[in-house]
């Protein structure tokens, strides 16, 4: 990845978790239409017990950038809160990778509202027959019965509550003009419409909705 380097690394544990990170970057990367990044799997490290998913940025020495994402372990049953936390970091390693390649900023709540997104679609691709009404059951898991770790009114409750109302926003215009009509190739031209938007464009578009 241009501009960016790995922080000390996880050896050879993970092994599932940076394997599925790998497939879910790759895809956002096609999606996107994004020149590939550096696999994400070798800036993974593990969450520490009771560590949610983290991304470390540090600016180093002439600009560069170092990378880290503490991933909680996937454990043997399926567990779509780990998923989701899964998703959001290599969302987060994604962004991050394409804003330092054309040497643009990207702000904490840009990063948290493009995650969102970004669950959404990972998780929407990998089920089959895909419609509206599996849509709505995904958006209402997504955005509508979540929990908070951080309270209402603080710095990071905030962000986390509009990136998630914004990217709920969204999504149910998503479901509601293509998902609806099975209209994917607009519906794939859309995404990437909002993955190059910047951050007041992303909420005016969430908030529109």
């Amino acid at each position: 990845m241009n501009g960016a380097d790995a922080l000390a690394g996880n050896g050879v544990s993970l092994v599932r978790e940076r394997a599925l990170a790998l497939r879910v970057q790759r895809g956002l990367e096609r999606l996107y239409r994004l020149v590939p990044a550096a696999d994400v799997g070798d800036f993974v490290r593990g969450a520490d017990p009771g560590e949610r998913e983290t991304l470390l940025v540090r600016e180093a020495a002439e600009g560069t950038l170092e990378i880290s994402v503490a991933l909680p372990a996937l454990g043997a049953d399926a567990d779509i809160d780990l998923l989701c936390q899964l998703i959001e970091g290599v969302s987060h390693f994604v962004y991050l990778a394409e804003r330092a390649r054309w040497g643009r900023a990207a702000t904490q709540l840009e990063l948290e509202l493009q995650a969102e997104v970004d669950k959404w679609v990972i998780i929407a691709a990998s089920i089959r027959r895909f419609d509206a009404s599996r849509s709505a059951s995904l958006r209402a898991c997504l955005y509508e019965r979540v929990a908070y770790v951080h309270g209402e009114g603080s710095e990071l409750g905030e962000r986390y509550r509009i990136a998630n109302e914004a990217a709920h926003g969204f999504v149910r215009r998503l479901e509601r003009e293509y998902v609806r009509s099975a209209r994917f190739g607009r519906l794939q031209a859309e995404l990437w419409h909002f993955f190059h938007l910047g951050q007041e464009e992303k909420l005016r578009l969430g908030r529109a909705a």
